[in-house]
């Protein structure tokens, strides 16, 4: 995800939880689940690949900041998801993955692009035309959030229970002090685009939520490929998006930077983070890889603030503080320390 990216992140949750009912947690004989509640644990190594996958994920806004230099947003990510599907389809044939050849099932891979590619992507660039990459890292942030909500209104199986709601609740009071002021980088005349900028990234989240809800439907199919599908179809979606709002065979032709910004958000940010973060699902789990979560936002704030001269106000750092406490009382893990650790005091 995007990042947050991301995406696709419910169906490859919902296929790990289905493995793991299959296969049952990868424990020693003597291990219980009441010694370890929480399944595989994050050693050393996982840690790294998770804080790899937050730089990767949060230089996603870094690159694009970089790249809007010369590119108008459609454009740059129809360059996005076309390098990366090249990318993810070379993987797909090198794991020789079964490539289904069902229309109905490339159909649903259509939609799925849509939701996790096309419309979240194009709107968090538009957004970061207006505002500052950290800011927009932090309202994707806000991504759990929708899709529980979502997930409550759309299934009969994930419904809020009082814990969630009350971290949903606190999350979303965190993007109200985000939002309070948004940051311009524009001129008065463009305060209305301004405003409306978080707004647009917190469109994005939404459409992630529905993505992830969505996606529970690919739960048998390999993720690899679900990517590359998803991606590719958002490529073809956006082809004629670019050309009729960009044409971008009218823009000048892009510098070494752009073209290396572009190239990173395509190769990193996108195809080598879901490789990564399939892998990080396999080896430590879908709770802990949640913590990504809590990282991005702060990767995307130290490369925007230490490589682009951005800043940020204190009532974004603030509302990011807030946000992460919504995270944390949904996440549940800090309670059960809390809870562990005054049962062994008792």
């Amino acid at each position: 995800m995007l990042p947050h990216e991301t995406k696709t992140r419910r169906l490859e949750l919902d296929e790990y939880a289905n493995s793991r009912r299959i296969c049952g947690p990868s424990v020693p004989p003597h291990s219980t689940s009441k010694t370890r509640p929480n399944g595989p644990q994050m050693d050393g190594k996982s840690w790294l690949m998770l804080i790899v996958l937050s730089i990767l994920w949060g230089g996603s806004f870094f690159f694009t900041e970089i790249a809007l230099v010369d590119l108008p947003p459609f454009t740059l990510v129809l360059c996005r998801v076309a390098i990366a599907s090249l990318i993810l389809w070379w993987v797909v044939l090198l794991r020789n993955v079964p490539i289904p050849r069902d229309p109905t099932f490339w159909g649903t891979i259509a939609v799925m692009g849509a939701l996790n590619n096309l419309v979240p992507f194009s709107l968090i660039v538009w957004g970061q035309t207006h505002i500052a990459s950290g800011l927009a890292a932090i309202l994707n942030a806000t991504t759990p959030l929708f899709t529980l909500l979502i997930a409550h209104i759309a299934t009969d199986t994930e419904k809020l229970n009082l814990r969630k709601a009350a971290g949903v609740l606190i999350g979303f009071a965190g993007v109200l002090v985000v939002i309070g002021m948004p940051e311009a980088k524009t001129s008065a005349a463009t305060d209305l685009l301004s405003t409306l900028a978080p707004c647009a990234v917190l469109l994005a989240a939404i459409s992630y939520g529905c993505a992830g809800v969505y996606g529970r439907r690919f739960s048998s199919t390999s993720p690899i490929l679900t990517a590359a599908g998803m991606t590719s179809a958002s490529s073809l979606m956006l082809v004629p998006l670019a050309a009729v709002v960009d044409t971008p065979w009218h823009l000048p032709v892009p510098s070494p930077t752009t073209i290396t910004a572009v190239l990173g958000i395509a190769a990193l940010s996108t195809a080598l983070a879901y490789i990564l973060y399939f892998a990080i699902l396999k080896r430590a789990g879908a709770s802990n890889l949640l913590l990504v979560t809590f990282l991005i936002p702060v990767s995307a704030i130290l490369l925007g603030v230490g490589f682009l001269g951005e800043t940020l106000l204190v009532q974004h750092i603030v509302g990011m503080g807030v946000i992460g406490v919504g995270l944390a009382v949904i996440d549940g893990r800090i309670r059960n320390l809390l809870f562990s650790s005054a049962h062994k005091q008792v």
